[in-house]
């Protein structure tokens, strides 16, 4: 089984809406042995592979896969569903898979759902091992190849955190773009856009962050605008921290001004070798080291999210108790480490508790008079950390005061994402009636512990932060014009981009004429490719954007974009063929080109040629509305859709008309249109009218197209007619 050849289809494409990795595999003599010709293979794959008996296949149900493996299926077709397999295995669920014969025995097209490219490649290329062992009654290592590639998942995936925002974002329809290998990520488009880093947005302000980071500062901000803060100050020395210990009042904490993650913080501490201890150890951690009194109570998160609390978390003490013969060490690996809520990985609610090395709790456990290696009494229960293991969440048992306070403190300091760190004894009553206390505010903070609890209920962060960024009424989008055929779409791209920019609107135009901003050439050449499309889509300055989109672009890299507003086929040939992609028929041809008009969204529209039956043909598959444009109001796809109350442009008596139903609008002469006229090929006319369509579509006013065709010359048309498909009989 050889790969000839893998594409990531990074848009929609002709499969699905979503990134896709397509191989062109041949199966070779494989052609002449199906599935059950193979002794014993149905065996060894379904038992290496056992979760294949949910795939449902074309028989609609789980076990339809096993059913059409112990009957006779091909290699292509088994090489999709173990790559689905793995890529579930590897923690990346899906369950889209396609497998198609081409026009050359044995070359089969397989594609498969792909959440990362990278990772999705690896699977494929593992999956085509798996199958050739089964097939050949070979060993194959199961489990270490799906370890493998779940470390790649974890590597190249968004992380937990990133990812429920991003989900929260695609939910209420809003795009996204992964700018980074890692978690910097653009919800909307263009001008539209807003970017996220984790917990951080581009709303988060460099200046708050600083803030947060400076503990001192943070105190004094908050004292002076009447948040209670524990009393303490600065220390330089070990001797200055008892001091300030002594005119605080002991027990106080010990930590360091600038630290994150609890590390270096020692609660609850009495004597003076404590805090000498306290002090070294937190200097190590930070900048320099704060004493401040001791607040009784548990630790609690508080997640404020653009000014309203949207979550919060209590924190536990982590302690053991003895048995009689193991020491402290291997009494929290049986105890408090065997919880599989406990782990190193960013998924794990609780952290892994260390010992040797964490100075916090080898002072704590010092405390009590015992050291690493020590062993317990039967019974007794010895103390690891007072602090930490935030992940129990509480968020229904805060007190409304007590979340208006955290909420207070996040926008005196500016944050937009604040994770307000506070003790206090009883989180259902007031502060002030327990000496509680913030004693923290942190920029960027950890999201996991309110996504997945170590008891109680997730909360649905991702939306809060979402909702933030983008009111009710946003999405993040902006007009997206997206025009493809056989012929013209150079031109017509062209003219819609100057009508939008006529209409105030800063516009991206990738086609295959060139890469433009506005009017400007940025880049010549052909740039109807997803890489051209891409750079508008990110640009900050572009609020509107015509991409014009060939059957090369879409079968080799898919659509740069997940929906649009406006989709214009022009025309397509019954005799264009893509042969060097297999597609060699209309009907293939108009599967490529229908991709188009597969994502306009819901209010959108489909701007068609009524004198092209094949366009006309993919009318229905439009989500939004439909425009036909031809030369003849009277042919019956026209007359009907007008009968419907819908729009419809046509030339009568030397006159563009734009039809709504029955009642008519004259948009301009036909002479008085440079393009249409002065000697040019009759099909001209069709790709103004195309061009007018769109503009109408988005609501672009009468009078503003007629002056854009009207002043639009032929030298402004560039290559005019030119064809992105590279046809052949």
């Amino acid at each position: 089984m050889k790969f000839l050849r893998i594409m990531s289809l990074r848009g929609p494409n002709i499969w699905t809406y979503r990134p896709a990795v397509e191989a062109w595999v041949d199966i070779g003599a494989l052609e002449d042995s199906p599935s059950n010709t193979i002794p014993g293979f149905y065996e060894r794959l379904s038992s290496w592979l056992p979760a294949l008996s949910k795939h449902r296949c074309g028989v609609g149900e789980p076990g339809g896969f096993l059913l059409r493996l112990r009957e006779g299926t091909w290699a292509g077709h088994i090489l999709e569903h173990v790559t689905i397999e793995l890529q579930n295995l590897a923690g990346m669920q899906t369950g889209f898979g396609k497998a198609r014969e081409t026009s050359t025995r044995g070359v089969y097209k397989v594609v498969v759902r792909a959440r990362h490219e990278e990772v999705s490649r690896a699977c494929l290329h593992a999956a085509r091992d798996l199958v050739m062992a089964a097939i050949e009654d070979r060993p194959f290592d199961v489990s270490s190849t799906v370890a493998h590639l779940r470390d790649l998942a974890d590597e190249f995936l968004l992380g937990p955190s990133t990812a429920c925002i991003v989900d929260a974002a695609s939910e209420r329809k809003i795009p996204s773009i992964r700018l980074t290998e890692g978690n910097l990520v653009q919800l909307g488009y263009g001008a539209r856009q807003r970017r996220i880093w984790t917990a951080e947005t581009d709303q988060t302000s460099a200046i708050a962050e600083g803030i947060a980071s400076d503990k001192d500062l943070t105190k004094r901000l908050l004292q002076a605008c009447g948040v209670p803060v524990p009393e303490g100050r600065v220390v330089d020395s070990p001797e200055d921290a008892w001091e300030a210990a002594q005119e605080i009042g002991i027990p106080v904490v010990v930590k360091p001004s600038d630290g994150n993650h609890g590390r270096g913080v020692f609660t609850d501490l009495m004597e003076r070798e404590e805090v000498h201890a306290a002090y070294t150890a937190a200097l190590e951690e930070g900048s320099c080291v704060i004493v401040e009194r001791f607040v009784r109570g548990n630790e609690h998160r508080l997640l404020v999210v653009g000014g309203r609390m949207a979550a919060a978390a209590r924190g536990e003490t982590a302690a053991v108790t003895g048995d009689g013969h193991s020491t402290i060490v291997a009494l929290i690996e049986s105890q408090l480490n065997s919880d599989p809520l406990r782990g190193e990985a960013e998924e794990f609610p609780l952290d892994v508790v260390r010992l040797v090395g964490n100075p916090v709790a080898s002072l704590e456990v010092a405390r009590q008079g015992y050291a690493p290696d020590s062993i317990p009494p039967a019974g007794k229960e010895v103390l690891i950390l007072r602090t930490g293991n935030v992940a129990y969440d509480v968020t229904d048992l805060v007190h409304p005061s007590i979340a208006a306070t955290a909420s207070l403190a996040a926008r005196i300091v500016g944050l937009d994402i604040a994770g307000v760190d506070l003790v206090a004894e009883d989180i259902s009553r007031p502060l002030d009636e327990q000496r509680g206390a913030i004693v923290e505010i942190n920029a960027g903070p950890g999201l996991l512990m309110h996504l997945k609890p170590a008891s109680g209920e997730p909360r649905p962060i991702g939306r809060a932060i979402v909702d933030s960024l983008f009111p009710a009424d946003e999405n993040g989008r902006f007009p997206i014009v997206g025009v493809t055929g056989t012929h013209g779409t150079s031109v017509v791209a062209r003219l819609v981009a100057r009508l939008l920019n006529l209409s105030g609107k800063h516009v991206g135009l990738a086609s295959s004429d060139g890469f433009y901003l506005d009017q400007r050439l940025v880049e010549k050449g052909d740039c109807a490719t997803w890489g051209a499309a891409h750079k508008i889509l990110i640009n900050r300055a572009v609020d509107a954007a015509v991409f014009e989109s060939g059957g090369h672009t879409i079968l080799s890299e898919g659509l740069a974009y997940d929906r649009c507003q406006v989709a214009v086929v022009t025309n397509l040939d019954p005799a264009a063929q893509l042969r060097e992609f297999y597609i060699e028929t209309a009907e293939q041809m108009f599967n490529v080109l229908r991709t188009l008009v597969d994502v306009v969204l819901p209010d959108g529209t489909a701007v068609l040629n009524a004198d092209d039956p094949l366009v006309v043909q993919m009318a229905p598959l439009c989500d939004g509305d439909v425009i036909f444009f031809g030369v003849d109001a009277e042919i019956p796809v026209m007359v009907e859709h007008r009968a419907q109350g819908k729009r419809a442009i046509f030339v009568r008596a030397g006159r563009m008309v734009l039809a709504t139903g029955r009642d008519e609008v004259v948009l301009a002469e036909m002479a008085t249109i440079p393009l249409a006229c002065a000697g040019q090929d009759a099909s001209q006319v069709g790709n103004v009218m195309a061009a007018v369509g769109a503009a109408w579509a988005l609501g672009i006013s009468h009078d503003l197209i007629r002056a854009g065709i009207q002043t639009f010359g032929l030298d402004q048309a560039g290559a005019a007619g030119k064809e992105i498909f590279n046809t052949t009989a």
